[in-house]
């Protein structure tokens, strides 16, 4: 149940988030909006991996 609810999210993110690797931007100079949302990400598909 966990792991189909964020593999759902996951889809919802790639649809509606910017993606920053594709867009080049490097992570040592990004800002912390852009950080965080980047942790979100990884810490959804980490979840939807499980």
């Amino acid at each position: 149940m966990k792991q189909q609810f964020f593999k759902g999210l996951a889809k919802l993110n790639k649809k509606l988030l910017p993606s920053f690797t594709k867009k080049g931007v490097d992570l040592a100079k990004a800002s912390k909006w852009q950080l965080a949302l980047f942790a979100y990400r990884m810490w959804v598909t980490k979840n939807a991996l499980d």
